[in-house]
């Protein structure tokens, strides 16, 4: 019975496929279709236009036409190349913008492939502009980063001039050098000496003695 199921023989797992390889079948996948459609629907007028012309409805007599119409190789190739370099990410809205191009169009069908082209064109030029103007918002960020940190720096200057003590370690070991020093508040305090004593100069009575013999205060 094992043998009958094939039991005994090992699991294959089919390799992953690239997922730009994937991308490419799905959108010439939808370009095919489309193509077909469009000379389906390029069949219905000519026949239409044939019935109002004549007044006669030969319709019922046609049978579905096979798809005959084609575009080159060179041409195929060149829109497989488009193909592949739309990410996945964005191959559902290319599909939906063919459509919708299509729809409003309702081209020949020897004119799908061209619009088929400009769809993919607008769309890789669309990311092609997103991916710089990412490019130059994480540029601008990390100027914006550089210049907030050599504010901070240029701050942390101004508020501690005297914090580091790089050059001043050999002066602090040998006990010299710091009496140099002069800080704002002591340039603050010696100067508010100096004013008190110079107000209390000023608020001194004047003694003056008149004569040699007199002691009277004037």
């Amino acid at each position: 019975m094992a043998s009958w199921f094939s039991w005994n023989e090992p699991y294959y797992r089919s390799p992953r496929r690239d997922p730009a390889d994937v991308v490419t079948d799905t959108l010439m996948l939808e370009f095919s279709w489309q193509q077909k459609e469009a000379e389906r629907q390029q069949k219905e007028r000519e026949n239409e236009y044939r019935r109002l012309k004549t007044g006669v409805d030969y319709s019922w007599l046609v049978s579905t036409p096979r798809s005959s119409y084609s575009i080159s190789t060179g041409e195929r190739l060149g829109l497989e190349d488009l193909c592949a370099k739309v990410p996945p990410s964005c191959c559902g809205l290319v599909i939906l913008k063919f459509r919708e191009v299509m729809q409003a169009n309702e081209p020949e069908v020897q004119e799908v492939s061209g619009l088929f082209r400009s769809v993919l064109m607008e769309a890789l030029d669309h990311l092609k502009e997103e991916q710089e103007a990412q490019r130059l918002a994480r540029q601008w960020n990390n100027k914006r980063a550089m210049s907030m940190s050599l504010v901070n720096f240029r701050s942390r200057i101004k508020i501690n001039p005297f914090g580091s003590t790089v050059g001043l370690t050999s002066a602090v070991a040998e006990g010299a050098g710091m009496s140099d020093l002069k800080t704002v508040s002591e340039d603050v305090e010696k100067g508010m000496e100096r004013d008190e004593r110079s107000q209390r100069v000023w608020s001194m009575p004047d003694f003056r003695y008149k004569g040699a013999t007199s002691s009277k205060v004037v």
